[in-house]
């Protein structure tokens, strides 16, 4: 069993302050991980695309096998965040590190230090694992992410473009010869 990644830290709402907790998921968190999950593809467009269940949630973060990490921010009981990342590999340059498929905020919660808290945590984790980098994508229209990780020293590589294989395409590939 993984053990805790634990960090608590007040920050001001207003006119009151709140502890927040980030710390490793758990089962337990899985139905408010899918909710917030929905609220970023809302967010940023996706909605229509979102079939992720507990099941397969679970599956990825608790199952045999898993290389899914993720961590949650909390305040009590309720969930304001969530980032998921595992393992990758820049094969030119030689260096692993995580590659970050969601970090998201609710919007009440952004501007208050729990997006940088938790990247702050991903880095020492992937540092500890003698990593030396970590990927993620940005919508080019979401400028206020695109602000926060420039300020934060990231770097944008524009002359890429993202493709998959998925639905039909994935299956004809997939298919035996």
């Amino acid at each position: 069993m993984k053990r805790p990644h634990l960090v608590k830290f007040d920050t001001e709402c207003g006119f009151f302050i709140m502890s927040i907790e980030i710390r490793e998921a758990t089962e337990q968190d899985l139905a408010g991980i899918i909710g917030l999950m929905r609220e970023f593809a809302e967010y940023e467009k996706l909605a229509e695309y979102f079939d992720i269940t507990e099941v397969k949630l679970s599956r990825v973060l608790f199952g045999d096998g898993t290389f899914v990490e993720c961590l949650v921010a909390a305040d009590g009981e309720n969930l304001m965040a969530y980032a998921l990342f595992y393992p990758c590999f820049a094969s030119f340059r030689g260096e692993s590190g995580f590659y970050l498929e969601d970090i998201f905020i609710t919007a009440d919660h952004r501007g208050r230090s729990v997006g940088e808290i938790m990247l702050r945590k991903i880095a020492a984790k992937a540092k500890a694992r003698g990593y030396e980098r970590i990927d993620f994508q940005v919508l080019d229209w979401n400028k206020p992410a695109i602000n926060f990780y420039e300020k934060l020293g990231a770097t944008g590589n524009f002359d890429e473009s993202h493709f998959k294989f998925s639905g039909k395409a994935f299956e004809n590939l997939a298919a035996p010869d």
